[in-house]
């Protein structure tokens, strides 16, 4: 008698621990459940995946959702549906929101917001600020809580930790490794006569490599002190490159599409379309981070989705706001990075579903294995699409990459075992759950 399941991929190519190889894939109670030549087996849906790549659910470390806030240019429900039309099966949202995320309450709220209708899973940052420094040890293990988030640089009100101690005071009690935005910012300050208005060419001038490589130092060096795990985000230089993999001990490290994919001879035609924090910079330091993500030191990507309006983006430089849209493009873009041949698909999904899993310590994420959440990205690597403003599902409305060609595309996003996107198609009402971590488990 042939056995029974609720979904069967079939006809596919899966990429897990074992290597990339032709396998169907059997989902029951949404786990999987089987995995092999499962053409005897019986489902109550077949998919026909001839020709298409089943990789784990790609989670998106990285995302700024707005809500509560200023949610005219995003909020938890639009940016979840730009993931997941985009092949993202899970996100890590950060705290600075408004109100900042840094109490229990406001995590709470967060995680209500969250509820029918964000439609991937989920999971937000604490922010570590001087005020809240004792509770951390509390905060950081609720469920629904990725870590803890400190931003060194680029930030406003509490959230921003510049000095030392504070830094040192944050990183003695937590016991989950805290996730930080590294610039220093005593020289930001110091430089900020050098930005041109109107020119948002200088923005790279002004939050220079210096300012990125002295916070880098500072945070490595009280990270052995403390004896604490960090993970440095989005690495904009190929000098902290190189610094940090002297210090993989302490330190993880997240890279970035944008900085891998875009230069600073685009700032003549995108303007401030181009303006993040830390900036994109040079081909050099573009090329330095490849380095970092061949030689095995980048650990996980992050598309730091950091919407904002055209509007908002179209003022003048210095008054116009950093960031850009990223995680609908995140796969699509390194899809493309994988057909030019500056990375391979095993080492793609290392770096956006095994990577996650082993830096944040997620249950039963990041593999495609039995007893593991039936999460996956399916992706057609031979597919030719252009990327389009008209394409992006987030409020904001536009992207960076509009008209860019690429050889890759995703076509389905599976949730917990459940076709949530299939060819631009949304089929499900919004099914995001909160993704459990190994530290948490007790208190879920």
């Amino acid at each position: 008698m042939s056995e029974t399941f609720d979904l069967i991929f079939r006809g596919g190519t899966v990429a897990n621990q074992d290597g990339v190889h032709r396998a169907d894939l059997a989902v029951r109670d949404g786990k999987v459940a089987a995995l092999g030549d499962l053409s005897r087996a019986s489902a109550g849906e077949v998919v026909d995946c001839t020709g298409l790549h089943l990789l784990p659910g790609v989670i998106d470390t990285q995302v700024h959702f707005r809500e509560p806030g200023p949610t005219h240019k995003e909020d938890l429900e639009t940016g979840s549906l730009s993931a997941v039309m985009g092949g993202v099966t899970g996100v890590f949202e950060m705290p600075n929101t408004d109100p900042l995320t840094v109490t229990a309450e406001a995590l709470a709220d967060k995680l209500a917001r969250a509820k029918g209708r964000m439609h991937c899973d989920h999971a937000f940052f604490i922010g570590g600020t001087h005020e809240n420094a004792m509770d951390l040890p509390e905060l950081e293990r609720l469920p629904g809580c990725a870590g803890v988030k400190v931003f060194m640089g680029s930030s406003t009100g509490s959230l921003l930790v510049e000095d030392d101690e504070g830094v040192r005071n944050i990183l003695r009690v937590i016991r989950r490794r805290a996730s930080f935005h590294s610039e220093d910012e005593p020289r930001l300050n110091e430089r900020k006569h050098l930005r041109v208005p109107g020119d948002a060419s200088s923005h790279p001038v002004w939050r220079d490599v210096e300012a990125a490589m002295k916070s880098t130092q500072r945070l490595v060096r009280l990270a052995h002190e403390t004896g604490a795990r960090i993970h440095v985000l989005h690495i904009s230089t190929a000098e902290e490159m190189q610094f940090l993999a002297a210090h993989k001990d302490v330190a993880t490290v997240e890279a970035t599409p944008h900085h891998l994919t875009l230069d600073d001879t685009l700032y003549a035609t995108l303007g401030t379309r181009l303006q993040m924090n830390p900036p994109v910079r040079s081909a050099a330091h573009r090329a330095g981070i490849w380095n970092g993500i061949a030689q095995g030191v980048v650990d996980v990507l992050g598309s730091d989705h950091a919407p904002h309006t055209l509007e908002e983006k179209e003022k003048p430089y210095p008054e116009s706001p950093s960031g850009m849209t990223g995680v609908q493009t995140l796969v699509p873009v390194m899809l493309d990075h994988i057909a030019q041949g500056r990375l391979t698909l095993g080492r793609f999904v290392d770096l956006t579903s095994a990577g996650p899993a082993r830096i944040f310590n997620i249950a039963n994420k990041g593999r495609l294995a039995v007893g593991y959440d039936a999460d996956i990205t399916v992706v057609d690597r031979k597919r030719r699409e252009t990327i389009t403003n008209a394409w992006i599902a987030s409020r904001a409305g536009w992207t960076p990459y509009d008209g860019y060609q690429v050889m890759g595309w995703p076509v389905g996003t599976v949730l917990r075992g459940r076709r949530v996107m299939w060819e631009g198609e949304l089929l499900a009402p919004a099914l995001g759950e909160p993704v459990r971590f190994l530290e948490t488990l007790g208190t879920d």
